[in-house]
């Protein structure tokens, strides 16, 4: 166990890198919008502000996520450390976190000041592979807080939690990427596994897309709680991306977006939509 916590870091670097390579070479062969913005001007404002998240989340959590699941289970924290289940518990833990994760997601679109953190990943003007990568690192901070809590509290697997981390960042990358998917094959995937199609209706400027799709691995909490949108309504060619308030090339440089949510702005339509309820009326509890 204490040999994958240190090769936590080789794995997850290899990875990155494999993947970003693959939709950034997918991204070039078949793309499937024409870009807005320059990509060297939005990729070096938006990788800059990846790198900061980094290195800010590796001094305040070291050990990262796998490091709090070797902590835990030391101590036989959580439900799983008192269980004896196996493989199931693997699964378990992977689908425990990534049901986290889409209930954290809602929530900075639902509480108007985590909304101002995490409007600084839809401010974007382009949908590609580094929008994936685009969170302001005080998001980077709390969402790791609150894996960290639901690490200790389940007593997921390091094995769980390593897949996860793995998965997550996987997924991300690939359903921003600016990548054309066959509607046959999408319409499939998208039952198992969240799309490019399917999430870039959530950054959408209108209010009823961007508060849809919230997830990032698996479309099942989407469908299963009402917040699934198939399409935009303007279409993924011609639907605008990004935040009304936000459309100048400065809102895109790296220290506005560190700065952003400190700006006053217009109410835009995540804190609209979102600020007074967390489950809509159409939603199946």
């Amino acid at each position: 166990m204490t040999g994958l916590a240190a090769a936590e870091p080789i794995i997850r670097v290899v990875g990155f890198c494999g993947v970003f390579a693959l939709m950034t070479l997918w991204e070039i062969f078949a793309p499937r919008r024409a870009l807005q913005v320059s990509k060297a001007y939005r990729w070096t404002n938006n990788l800059g502000i990846l790198v900061v998240g980094i290195v800010l989340t590796r001094l305040v959590f070291p050990a990262a996520g796998v490091g709090v699941a070797l902590y835990a289970a030391d101590r036989g924290w959580g439900l799983f450390n008192l269980l004896e289940l196996g493989w199931i518990e693997v699964l378990a833990g992977f689908l425990l976190l990534d049901f986290a994760i889409w209930v954290q997601h809602r929530l900075f679109h639902t509480v108007p000041w985590l909304w101002r953190l995490h409007r600084v990943h839809h401010a974007d003007q382009d949908f590609d592979v580094t929008t994936g990568l685009r969170f302001h690192p005080v998001e980077i901070l709390i969402s790791m807080l609150i894996k960290a809590c639901v690490i200790i509290s389940t007593g997921a697997p390091v094995e769980s939690v390593l897949a996860f981390e793995i998965a997550l960042n996987a997924t991300s990358m690939f359903n921003h990427g600016n990548v054309r998917l066959p509607t046959s094959i999408d319409r499939v995937l998208r039952w198992i596994l969240v799309t490019p199609d399917m999430h870039r209706v959530h950054h959408s400027t209108r209010p009823q897309e961007t508060n849809s799709n919230f997830g990032f691995n698996l479309p099942v909490w989407d469908r299963w709680f009402s917040t699934y949108r198939d399409q935009p309504e303007d279409g993924h060619l011609q639907m605008t991306i990004g935040l009304t308030q936000f459309r100048s090339l400065g809102d895109l440089r790296i220290d506005k977006l560190l700065l952003q949510p400190l700006l006053t702005s217009p109410v835009d339509s995540a804190e609209v939509e979102g600020s007074n309820q967390f489950f809509s009326s159409r939603d199946k509890p």
